[in-house]
């Protein structure tokens, strides 16, 4: 499933920055694309990391990713959601969403490295 659930986030970065590339260029400002660009970029990064977890859960069953996995995942649903519908026009007062799902990623990769950590010893 992890892995799947990779696959399907690498398949929608993809998709977005190809419109950002492509469809959102003659509609929006420049700090529009600059958000639009921003979101794609980590979601394509954590996207990867999302796939290195589910990769990494079937070489050592026994460390835990689900806590990460999903912490990571909604993180990038709030942050890039977020510039997302910026950049598509809504209120900017939707960037105030933007830290929590940025602090959402943070901890995510954090509990990886605790449990981690656990795990070594």
């Amino acid at each position: 499933m992890w892995i799947a659930i990779s696959a399907l986030n690498l398949a929608f970065a993809v998709m977005l920055g190809a419109f950002g590339a492509h469809g959102l260029k003659t509609h929006a400002g420049e700090a529009q694309l600059a958000w639009w660009q921003t979101a794609t970029d980590y979601f394509f990064y954590h996207a990867l990391g999302l796939l290195a977890l589910a990769i990494l859960a079937r070489v050592i069953p026994e460390l835990p990713i689900k806590a990460s996995f999903i912490l990571i995942q909604v993180g990038i649903f709030f942050f890039c959601g977020s510039l997302y519908v910026m950049a598509l026009g809504l209120p900017r007062i939707l960037g105030a969403i933007t830290p929590i799902g940025g602090a959402l990623m943070i901890t995510g990769w954090l509990v990886l490295a605790w449990n981690a950590f656990k795990y070594v010893k």
